[in-house]
């Protein structure tokens, strides 16, 4: 097999990285011109088109496995710096940009608890970078070699990965009191002992008619929600999106509707009784599974 320049694939990565030539040659401090000789010196020893130049620019199918083969490489190399630090410790130090952890891990969990997760490495110099994608979806960016690991819920270990168990990440059904009073109100008789009308709650019956708060397009914990609580094989929702865990908490507080949210960062909010959980009946735990 060839052995390929680890400069060329340094700027095959950098190019990736950046999202295009200029930066790259930026990031490497050598000129534009030099970066693309590097690159086609690299196709040319592969044989095939490594970069597709399109807006934003991607790597293809040979350009990601070497892009991951890249950052093999350069996790190697940091081991090997580690390690003799460790003998010579008056050796210079210091994280450079080519030893950047990449992870993928789906909002709600940077939301809630990865970031506390991950503070100590933080703390200890990591370079890091977190990308952010639906659980559904997290793993892809780890099968075609763009991070290093992820969280996802899928349970079967890529290839060549190990996988670990992270637990349940539970969701409920959340709203303002005033619109679950007007929106969900029961309109069933008054309760004789205590003279109240029956708890505002989202059922089987009325889910149709209200919107939901959704992360984006790939979001299907809603559906899962609303079908395994009420045991319905299809459901279709009114949907509304804000891509951003707080921003859809925020969004369901302004009374846009209901949301379906960890009930990490929902409980504290009805605690103070600035939200209801209008199905306190169900919860829906997503298993989550690091993968590296």
């Amino acid at each position: 097999m060839s052995t390929f320049d680890p400069d060329a694939l340094e700027c095959l990565a950098a190019i990736v990285e950046e999202g295009g030539f200029e930066r790259a040659a930026q990031r490497l401090s050598i000129t534009q011109s030099a970066v693309s000789q590097r690159l086609r010196a690299l196709e040319a020893q592969v044989g095939t088109v490594l970069i597709v130049r399109s807006r934003p620019l991607k790597a293809t199918a040979a350009g990601q496995l070497l892009l991951k083969h890249t950052k093999m490489l350069r996790l190697l190399r940091a081991d090997l710096e580690r390690d003799l630090k460790e003998l010579a410790p008056s050796s210079p130090g210091g994280a450079r940009e080519e030893e950047r952890i990449s992870i993928a891990i789906n909002a709600d969990s940077i939301a809630t608890w990865a970031i506390q997760a991950l503070t100590d490495l933080a703390r200890q110099g990591l370079p890091m970078e977190i990308i952010h994608d639906d659980q559904n979806f997290t793993h892809e960016w780890l099968r075609e070699g763009q991070v290093s690991g992820c969280v996802t819920t899928v349970k079967q270990a890529l290839r060549g990965c190990r996988v670990a168990p992270l637990g349940a990440m539970e969701y409920i059904v959340v709203a303002t009191p005033a619109f679950a009073q007007s929106r969900l109100g029961a309109k069933g008789p008054v309760n004789k002992r205590d003279g109240k009308q029956p708890a505002a709650a989202l059922t089987a019956y009325n889910f149709r008619e209200v919107p939901f708060v959704a992360f984006n397009r790939k979001d299907e914990v809603p559906g899962e929600f609303v079908a395994k609580a009420f045991g319905l094989k299809r459901v279709t929702l009114n949907q509304l999106f804000v891509p951003s865990s707080e921003g859809m908490v925020r969004a369901v507080l302004a009374g846009w509707g209901v949301g379906v949210v960890p009930r990490l960062l929902a409980q504290g909010l009805i605690d103070q009784g600035l939200l209801v959980n209008v199905v306190p009946t169900y919860t829906l735990p997503i298993q989550l599974y690091w993968h590296c």
